[in-house]
């Protein structure tokens, strides 16, 4: 609470006059309704990152472990294992990765980054650490190379020298290899920066270092001097040995590859330019675009391979980015979607002096990951098991859902197996290692995004992993321009027409809408059979700004203004049903007016099953005037209505009826009851298809819509407007806008004796209103009679454009809003199923039993500035709490937590805050990371749960939590990156090579890079930062008591582990000792009696 008092300080400083919280009606509600969420139950951390490394530029991989690594440009470490493990780790100084090297099987990866620092990444924790760290000062790292089973590391430099680091202790050797010793005489020049660093495989003595100006040196370790150069007139950008360590291949900037013997410097072996035109003339090939990288492996029954990427001739232009695979005497060139940031060719053996055996290659991607069967013919890649593809479209908006139904998941996916593609590898994911945590989380999550062209993706989210679940492609629904010309000159955006802004969606009842940049708005139902719709249903509304009283109420002229009735609400008008066509009308000025910004298809439209649509709402240009994007959108499957909302105002859809009930400017809603009376502009009334209408049954009421970036943010809470029906005053920058919805059975009067179906309404100036819905009965009825809806008027202003709306009752329960379980809208027409459903409409027009007259209800109204809690039907604020004063809220959610329910607030200056209810006492206000883009602010969601997530990145979904229980249950849910296995055994040398040499020479780098032998390096070449991973993590960490135990147990462990080591020694020496002197007491038995002539 100490926080909390002092903003509370500083928010006097602007308004004195009230504090933070103010409860209203004294401590009487306080006793009513006790609260059990308190700030313990609150905690802020991040859980799990999602997608795709966001520019991604390097990559390593574990033969052994089976665990990949990835790094990105700004300083992102991914590591992948099997699907469903994997791991996001952050550098520190943000340096871009520029190469990584795993310590094969040691549960460890070395990281070289662009600031010239390198890291060691402890991998055997959960969540991974560093444990040293070097800061390389006068030297830039250009290429780093770290043996099999070797703990020294070469560090190549731009000067093109190489240093040499214990990767133990993390501290560089005596022992450099200075560039000018490495060529002498052999060059006059500098020979550029080292690119490449590796030894030989059958000799660890030998070392062959590439100089990016063609130079290539083979430098002898123990005798500290070059044995051979071999000389090329072109830069060098990668080398690799054949397994057998007598010939190496380098790639070309003028993409040649030289294949060079060892014992022959003069020239290579053999020159290749792999895509370059052979002249008949014998002269050099054209030459062709650099080779960036060349991979030579060997099998034991073929031919080697050579992969390599780039080296395309130059005539190939809008050619797309190509990995080439040379095998024998074939040549496969596999073109990729985007430019190739690196790859790896994975082998069965970690071993470099052994058949290498390929059976894969990971091609990293600008914007993917792909992996190529070598195995089969053809090389087909495998299917990617990872969520990779979030950002296959960018990502426009995104919905988040913890604890939804549970026969959901399984629905999608029966659906969404459907569109998988074929023609993948039959083989298993390649990258297998690792172990997937013990979750404790059992409750079903769902992920919605939607993109810019139009797709929306459902993901299962469960146990923070993350699988696509079924795709959704609301494009099909219009008429696609075939060229550029064609492009309808009605569009109101230049690029992705059918971007998605909003969604709403009734899980309970499948049904989902989604609003889109052109002004449209989509409504799907779900179903599991596929079916032909001849006709796409579509409405079009003219939603409309006007401010004088005399313009005419229509522009088209094909729909009538309703004449006022006595009710409040006129009754709906039947139209003849028209074509799209008819109502587009071009005046002969060439003023275009009633005209949709897209155009619905004509042709029937094929639905798969999944989600199909069931009707297409379009706003229409209005006099000249563009249609307005629209800014807020909900749905209620038990009323059966959708409402969107814009700058303009609103509009009331009846998606059984086919009708728009409602059509109001903002400015209409208020007024007296009857809004109509005043002739401004009256209801539209649309067209209503005739035709057997199935019932519906689909309910979203969680007003999941989304409020677009802030509106009032530079308006006064002072502003106050006239409620008189031509308020002219207002420019058209201070439009009102509709900002939020929510559906709810409840008091809109305070003279209203029991609850009515009702739809309140938020605007950006602050204002709630309230619209009642009169429900015709359910069943045949509610296709026949009309929804009467009549606006109220305001019930509540507010500081800062309404975000979010919910309704508790008497005891502070979340009041759910009514919907309808899903039922299968294609079964029979006579099917009992549906008859069944009829009967259980929840919608309830009369007081519900559950709730006796005198008790009451409260609102829950959250804007950007301010918290309210209003008590129903009384309408008296009884709580109230200053959010910000300085800030604004971006997002907010009321959302349930285990043990209760509270508000959860993202705001704009990064702080992340929960507020109790009804009490709205702050429980949780963190700092958590400040508005960088519009992107967060976008995508931001909370959910039940304490659950929230939002777009880190373009390609990445960052998932955090803000429960105390998921913080502490979250080591036990991540997986294991490390699992101990054998590493497998070295290869056989063969007797022969055993015998007379040639298996591979060995060497004692101890004794040649250690201190004894080497000395101590420079101090100011480098500096030594211990990093705060693994025991010096804890060493250094631990305080207190307990800290002192933790550290009392680890010098116990580690004086155990050296006592137990010294036993071993001992033992080991006395059992060699006993051995000895059993053999020295056998040849003196056996010489005893011989004479010197006989031995």
């Amino acid at each position: 609470m100490k926080k909390f008092n002092i903003r509370k300080v500083l928010d006097g400083l602007t308004a004195v006059s009230s504090p933070s919280t103010s409860p209203q009606l004294g401590a009487k509600e306080n006793e009513l309704i006790p609260e059990t969420l308190q700030s313990e139950h609150f905690q802020l951390c991040k859980t799990v990152r999602h997608g795709f490394p966001y520019q991604p530029s390097s990559m390593a991989f574990d033969p052994v472990q089976k665990i990949l690594a990835i790094g990105t440009q700004s300083g992102a470490l991914r590591l992948f294992g099997r699907p469903g493990v994997e791991c996001y780790c952050q550098h520190e100084s943000g340096a871009a990765v520029i190469q990584l090297q795993f310590l094969i099987n040691e549960g460890a990866l070395v990281s070289a980054l662009a600031d010239d620092s390198i890291h060691l990444w402890n991998l055997r924790q959960k969540r991974p650490a560093v444990l040293h760290s070097l800061k390389f000062n006068k030297e830039r790292i250009t290429f780093c190379h770290l043996p099999f089973q070797s703990k020294w590391l070469y560090i190549g430099s731009e000067r093109g020298n190489i240093h040499i680091v214990n990767v133990e202790s993390f501290t560089l050797s005596g022992y450099t290899i200075m560039w000018n010793k490495a060529i002498e005489l052999s060059s006059k020049a500098h020979p550029g920066p080292v690119v490449h660093i590796s030894d030989n495989p059958m000799d660890e003595g030998k070392l062959i270092i590439g100089f990016e100006s063609g130079i290539v040196v083979l430098w002898d370790l123990k005798s500290k001097r070059a044995d051979y150069r071999y000389t090329y007139d072109e830069a060098i950008h990668s080398v690799a040995w054949h397994h057998e360590g007598k010939q190496f291949i380098c790639s070309h900037s003028d993409g040649t590859l030289t294949i060079w013997n060892i014992k022959s410097p003069a020239k290579p072996a053999q020159t290749i330019t792999p895509h370059g035109k052979q002249p008949k003339d014998g002269k050099k090939p054209e030459p062709c675009k650099p080779i960036l990288k060349v991979e030579y492996k060997t099998t034991r029954a073929g031919d080697p391979f050579m992969i390599f990427s780039g080296g395309l001739s130059y005539d190939t232009v809008g050619r797309r980015p190509c990995l080439t695979v040379m095998h024998g005497k074939s040549t496969a060139v596999l073109e990729m979607d985007y430019p190739i940031v690196d790859f790896l060719t994975l082998c069965e053996t970690p071993y470099p002096n052994d058949f290498q055996e390929p059976y894969a290659v990971v091609v990293l991607l600008e914007k993917d990951l792909v992996v190529i069967d070598l195995a089969q013919n053809g090389y087909p890649i495998f299917e990617n098991p990872y969520p990779m593809m979030i950002h296959e479209s960018p990502v426009t908006c995104c919905e988040y859902l913890a604890d939804c139904p549970v026969d959901l998941i399984p629905a999608l996916y029966s659906v969404g197996s459907r569109q998988k593609r074929q023609g993948y590898s039959k083989k298993e994911w390649p990258i297998s290692g690792g172990n997937w945590g013990l979750g404790t989380q059992s409750y079903p999550e769902i992920i919605i995004t939607g993109h810019a062209d139009g797709s929306l993706k459902f993901w299962d989210a469960s146990a923070i992993m993350l699988q696509v679940l079924y795709k959704l492609k609301t494009a099909k629904v219009f008429e696609k321009a075939r060229c550029k010309e064609e492009k309808p000159s009605t569009e109101i955006v230049d690029e992705d027409p059918f971007a998605i802004q909003l969604m709403s969606w009734c899980p309970e009842s499948r049904m989902l809408c989604v609003a889109g940049v052109s002004a449209h708005v989509i409504i799907y139902r779900f179903s599991k059979q596929e079916i032909t719709t001849e006709v796409v249903q579509l409405l079009e509304v003219r939603l409309q700004y006007e401010l004088n009283d005399l313009e005419s109420p229509e522009g088209g002229g094909d729909q009538t203004p309703a004449p006022p009735t006595p009710s409040t609400s006129p009754s709906p008008q039947t139209t003849v049903p028209q074509t799209h066509t008819s109502t587009s009308s071009n005046s002969s000025d060439g003023i275009r007016d009633n005209i949709p910004c897209l155009k619905v298809r004509s042709s029937p439209l094929k639905q798969s099953p999944g989600y199909q649509v069931e009707l297409v709402v379009q706003l229409v240009w209005v006099s000249g005037e563009p249609p307005q994007q629209i800014s807020s959108l909900a749905i209620n499957s038990s009323y059966g209505l959708v409402v969107f909302g814009n700058s303009n105002g609103l509009a009331v859809v009846d998606y059984l009826q086919k009708t728009v009930l409602l059509n109001l400017g903002t400015m209409e809603l208020y007024g007296s009851n009857d809004p109509y009376q005043r002739q401004l502009r009256s209801p539209r009334k649309s067209r209503q298809p005739s035709g057997g209408l199935c019932d519906i049954n689909e309910g979203s009421a969680t007003s999941e819509d989304r409020c677009k970036s802030p509106t009032s943010d530079n308006r006064d809470n002072s502003f106050s407007r006239s409620r008189s029906s031509s308020v002219t005053s207002i420019d058209k920058e201070a439009r009102e806008a509709i900002t939020s919805f929510y559906f709810c059975e409840t008091y809109n009067r305070k003279t209203d004796g029991g609850l009515t179906p009702s739809l309140w309404v938020g605007t950006s100036l602050g204002t709630v209103l309230a619209i009642s819905l009169n429900m015709p009965p359910a069943g045949e009825q509610r296709l026949l009679q009309p929804v009467i809806v009549s606006p109220c008027g305001t019930l509540v202003r507010s500081k800062g454009s309404i975000l979010r709306m919910a309704f508790l009752d008497s005891t502070g329960s979340l009041l759910p809003s009514a919907f309808e379980p899903w039922y299968e809208p294609n079964a029979p027409a006579n099917g009992e199923e549906r008859d069944k459903v009829r009967k259980r409409r929840p919608v309830s027009v009369s007081p519900s039993t559950s709730q006796e007259l005198s008790e009451n209800q409260y609102a829950v109204l959250c804007s950007e500035k301010q918290a309210k809690v209003i008590s129903l039907p009384s309408q008296t604020c009884a709580f109230k709490h200053n959010i910000t004063e300085t800030s604004f809220v971006l997002r907010a959610d009321v959302v349930q937590m285990n043990t209760g329910i509270c508000v959860a607030c993202f705001c704009a200056n990064g702080h992340i805050m929960t507020l109790s209810l009804p009490g709205l006492r702050p429980l949780l206000d963190v700092n958590y990371l400040p508005l960088t883009d519009m992107r967060i602010a976008r995508t931001f969601c909370f959910t039940n749960l304490g659950q929230a997530l939002y777009l880190t990145s373009p390609t990445e979904i960052q998932r955090i939590t803000y429960s105390q229980e998921v913080c502490e249950n979250l080591q036990e849910m991540l997986g294991e990156l490390f699992t101990p296995v054998e590493t497998p055994e070295a290869p056989n040398r063969g007797f022969f090579k055993g015998l007379f040499g040639g298996g591979a020479q060995s060497l004692d780098r101890e004794e040649l890079f250690g201190e004894s032998g080497a000395g101590k390096a420079p101090r100011s070449l480098a500096q030594h930062i211990p990093g705060p991973g693994g025991i010096e993590g804890m060493k250094g960490a631990a305080s207190g008591i307990v800290g002192d135990l933790a550290r009392a147990r680890i010098a116990l462990d580690e004086r155990g582990q050296k006592l137990s080591d010294v036993e071993e020694r001992t033992a080991a020496m006395m059992a060699s000792a006993d051995s000895f002197s059993k053999h020295a007491h056998e040849m003196m038995l056996k010489c005893k009696d011989k004479k010197w002539y006989q031995f």
